[in-house]
């Protein structure tokens, strides 16, 4: 067990389809490189696909877990996660959806301590949801990393849950603009979503960075942020990932407010 406390980051977004899950993964390729321990949750409950999408196979997952620590059972953290490598774990989302209906938002204060307590970094993908869980873990952890598309409806979501997040007093997030979901979606510019969300955009990955074979690297369980041509290839979207890891491992980072 580490004795400095790691850094936790969560990815949000205000609808589904804007490739959370990918950059989550893609993230914790960088932050391996950087030479840090990475535990990554699965806490899209009822249809979480992070070790599906690296291709291993959960023995245990999050509510495991949380059962035995709800019975006075043995509890070791590592015993419940899945290695991906040496250097990235898998808390993996229930193998069973209705499991999920039985995790209560009580314990992911005790999930995300533990497991910053265990690693260097810890990345949460969750869905669009603000259902009680969410919102616990988005007061909770260190960073949000809110994900959206070039998409009229992407953008009136995000305006509202912008909103949501002011009035919940949650200012520690940072927008991520995904043009690689969809190359071809280019609706408005950035001054205009900027207007319209009354938020800065952080970051951006380009249509650029649109991986067409996308399907073979989940089937062969391969991280695309560690493949040795990605800074070559995709040297801006490369350097956005790094930028992103760089700001979350700041002591003091700056809020968007």
């Amino acid at each position: 067990m580490n004795n400095k406390k790691g850094k936790s980051l969560c990815l949000f977004s205000a609808k589904g389809g804007v490739g959370k899950t990918i950059t989550t993964i893609n993230l914790a390729g960088i932050f391996k490189i950087v030479e840090k321990k990475v535990l990554i949750i699965d806490l899209n409950l009822s249809s979480g696909g992070i070790s599906i999408a690296l291709n291993r196979p959960a023995e245990k997952s999050i509510y495991n877990l949380v059962d035995d620590y709800e019975n006075n059972r043995h509890f070791d953290f590592k015993n419940y996660v899945t290695h991906y490598d040496e250097d990235i774990d898998i808390l993996a989302s229930p193998k069973d959806p209705r499991q999920a209906a039985k995790i209560d938002s009580k314990y992911i204060d005790l999930i995300i301590d533990k497991a910053c307590f265990n690693y260097d970094v810890v990345l949460i993908d969750m869905n669009h949801t603000l259902s009680e869980i969410n919102i616990v873990t988005l007061d909770k952890v260190d960073s949000i990393l809110f994900l959206m598309t070039n998409d009229p409806m992407d953008l009136k979501n995000m305006k509202s849950i912008i909103s949501v997040f002011r009035d919940l007093d949650l200012s520690n997030y940072k927008v991520l603009l995904n043009n690689s979901v969809n190359a071809y979606k280019n609706y408005f510019s950035l001054f205009d979503m900027k207007n319209v969300m009354k938020a800065n955009i952080d970051y951006t990955l380009s249509s650029n960075f649109f991986i067409k074979n996308i399907d073979e690297y989940i089937m062969n369980g391969q991280i695309i942020t560690l493949q040795k041509r990605m800074p070559s290839l995709f040297a801006k979207e490369y350097a956005t990932f790094m930028t992103i890891a760089a700001d979350l491992l700041k002591e003091n980072g700056d809020n968007n407010e």
